[in-house]
């Protein structure tokens, strides 16, 4: 981890609604430099709704993010990867029918004109995915195999390669590994252990506390749309984090009060 005191990413006083549910209330969350940092909760604890508040599929309705400090007006995916913030979310967005160059380059294809037109460069773009694959160690058949044809975690591998080729400052990772095997999920974690140790930035969410403990610098535990705390994971434990995850910190009689106060799947959608 860097050993600069200021975050990369922080996020003060988030807010998003869906009419009158409070998806994510008032969270604030930061993000260091060179670190994997988890993101953690319950099914509909906000987690899914402020990541993506932060990659700007999401416009949030109160709340400021800052990138190194500067303010960064995030209202649109675009506006995110224009900041250096990349996404790969649990359906990868690969397009099955190309191949890997072509899916480390969609919609944003290296361009050459001739006759007066511009084509796709595709033997550069071929040259620059063969040589990014080899940097991070990934192994594959051929750089023209279509994506059909290949495993759950040669696929994750690509779409991660993906948001590294684009010099992205903040890489984050909605479940990675939830529906791979032992070998491939492995696989993705060898990468991600890599990226970290060439200096990315990672947050990662995930219900696996096992990877989350294997991996992660950082943790931080949302329930209810509230960020409940953040721990390190060298001075932490599966049971604390656990405790929190149930309770939110909270004690019997506050959880009682606190539970009462909230209608039942009023979270449904974070």
């Amino acid at each position: 981890m860097s050993d600069d005191p200021g975050p990369l990413v922080e996020m003060r006083g988030i807010t998003k609604r869906y009419g009158g549910v409070t998806a994510v209330d008032s969270v604030d969350f930061s993000i260091y430099p060179g670190e994997i940092h988890a993101l953690v909760g319950d099914n509909a604890a906000g987690k899914s709704t402020l990541i993506k508040c932060l990659s700007g599929a999401v416009a949030r309705d109160r709340g400021e993010i800052f990138l190194n400090g500067e303010p960064a007006d995030i209202r649109s995916p675009r506006d995110a990867k224009r900041l250096g913030i990349e996404t790969v979310y649990q359906d990868l967005a690969l397009a099955d029918n190309l191949d890997v160059a072509a899916n480390l380059f969609l919609g944003r294809e290296i361009m050459f004109t001739g006759l007066a037109r511009p084509f796709m460069n595709i033997r550069r773009m071929e040259k620059e995915a063969a040589a990014l694959l080899e940097r991070l160690k990934i192994s594959l058949p051929n750089i023209r195999q279509r994506v059909r044809t290949m495993s759950g975690g040669q696929r994750q591998c690509v779409a991660i390669a993906r948001s590294i080729y684009f010099n992205a400052q903040l890489i984050i990772l909605d479940e990675p590994t939830a529906a791979l095997g032992v070998k491939e999920t492995e696989m993705v974690f060898g990468l991600i252990r890599d990226m970290r140790d060439q200096g990315h930035t990672l947050v990662m969410i995930s219900h696996n506390l096992n990877h989350v403990f294997d991996m992660c610098d950082r943790i931080t535990v949302m329930k209810t749309g509230r960020n409940v705390g953040t721990r390190k994971v060298a001075e932490s434990s599966k049971e604390e984090i656990v405790t929190l995850i149930m309770t939110g910190g909270f004690d019997a009689a506050e959880l009682e009060v606190e539970n009462s106060s909230t209608p039942p799947g009023a979270f449904a959608s974070a």
